[in-house]
């Protein structure tokens, strides 16, 4: 199970399985759309392109379009759905060239190769009018590249660069949580260094070497629970209470997830991406790779909430070490019953918002609500949502009972705090002590 390196496979020119080297938009003129060289805007298919090949037309023909290649979209235009053969002016499908656009005014960008055998190599990138993207002079592109297209079509603007941005929102990011957090945030970002490791360097490959992905994600779930719990909270009793309760709600996701997904019959094969790897890895258990994702995607609130039940219960005992286990164990709870409220919100939340665009074509389509739920696209977030919410709620007593039990079994005949400040605030010196209890000691306050 150990990860090795994936099978080499011939690229298919789809989505990120394809070539692509960095580019720089060197200029931008105003075009006629009618008089424009063939192509369309950046990321917008036009037909364009033998093979997998880049998703606009550049200097050639306009009617050179396409063959067998799939042109694909990254948010730079819409990508033509009508397939093999449509031609950049037949206006068909959302990506085509309709007549009230040819007339428009297009940009024209002029795009150079800045690495790659083809460094130095400028070609014009048409845009036209209703591109959802626009691009600008000094601007940094990234370049989908199709060796086997036509010289005028082997390079298409797929996507922008986003470097210095999210590098900076990273550093913002590490600034903030450790200037809040202290030690504690800086530990946290080495544990989040961490899961990033396991993640990529354990999880994937081994998924992609043709192991079991549920199994493959409990290991890695697992070693990313320890590592981050025990560095973030310190080798304690408590964090081990906590570690204990996330295991065993982990194990009820994993059971409940492996019940629905079967009973349910999905697939795990919903979507572009996920069609592109079950072409490209047919060996893997795309329904098995559905369950280790709501796993990991659980794993990120459960050990929230696990530490704060245990920080919890632990905090009660020590204000009243009197109490007893069913007692604490009931205080505990109460806790936990307005943490279960805004977990269960907030990760409903999480997995509509990341399907707010499905929802919204679903809505387009003015679908039967029930049909939309049952079927396997949506069907496939609702059992996510509901196994990954099952296992939070359960996550809350299960905790709650170990860390009662933990914490109770130290039963040191320590008196109550009250009691201590009180002896504490009682005692006189020895001498003046004596003479009390003799009597005649000790000086008598005047009325």
């Amino acid at each position: 199970m150990w990860p090795g390196a994936p099978g080499a496979h011939e690229r298919s020119g789809v989505g990120f399985d394809r070539q692509t080297v960095s580019g720089k938009v060197t200029g931008i003129e105003h075009v006629g759309c009618e008089d424009a060289p063939g192509g369309g805007s950046p990321g917008q298919a036009s037909g364009g392109g033998a093979g997998p090949g880049p998703s606009s037309g550049d200097t050639g023909d306009p009617a050179s379009g396409g063959g067998a290649g799939a042109s694909e979209s990254d948010g730079t235009g819409a990508s033509d759905p009508g397939g093999a053969g449509a031609p950049a002016a037949d206006g068909a499908g959302p990506g085509g060239d309709s007549g009230e656009h040819a007339a428009g005014v297009c940009e024209q960008a002029t795009v150079e190769v800045t690495e790659g055998k083809d460094k130095g190599h400028r070609y014009p990138e048409l845009i036209r009018p209703d591109a959802s993207r626009r691009l600008h002079a000094g601007q940094k592109v990234v370049l989908a590249y199709a060796p086997d297209a036509p010289r005028a079509l082997q390079y298409s603007v797929t996507d922008v660069g986003r470097t210095p941005p999210m590098v900076l929102l990273a550093a913002v990011f590490a600034l903030v949580v450790v200037a809040v957090g202290r030690w504690r945030g800086l530990m946290a970002l080495v544990a989040l260094a961490v899961s990033f490791g396991v993640l990529t360097l354990f999880i994937l490959p081994a998924i992609l070497e043709g192991s079991n992905p549920l199994v493959v994600a409990v290991v890695g779930a697992s070693a990313i629970m320890l590592v981050a719990l025990y560095l973030c909270h310190g080798l304690s009793a408590r964090t081990s209470v906590a570690v204990l309760g996330t295991l065993t709600s982990l194990l009820l996701i994993g059971v409940l997830g492996s019940l629905f997904i079967g009973w349910v019959a999905l697939t795990g094969n919903t979507d572009d991406n996920t069609g592109l790897i079950h072409g490209l890895y047919p060996h893997i258990d795309m329904s098995g790779l559905l369950l280790a994702g709501v796993l990991i995607g659980s794993l990120g609130v459960l050990d929230d909430v696990t530490v704060t039940q245990t920080s919890a219960v632990w905090e009660l005992h020590q204000a009243d070490p009197g109490m007893t286990r069913r007692a604490l164990y009931r205080a505990g709870l109460r806790i936990g019953r307005d943490h279960i409220a805004s977990v269960v919100n907030t990760l409903v939340l999480a997995y509509a918002g990341a399907a707010l665009p499905l929802l919204l074509l679903f809505s387009l389509a003015r679908s039967d609500v029930g049909a939309v739920a049952t079927s396997e696209l949506v069907g496939e977030e609702i059992v996510r949502t509901l196994v990954g919410s099952i296992g939070l709620v359960a996550s809350v007593p299960v905790t709650t009972a170990l860390a009662t039990l933990v914490v109770s079994a130290d039963r040191a005949p320590h008196p109550p705090q009250d009691a201590r400040s009180t002896l504490a605030g009682a005692e006189v010196p020895g001498p003046a002590l004596a003479g009390r209890l003799l009597g005649g000691g000790g000086r008598r306050r005047k009325r």
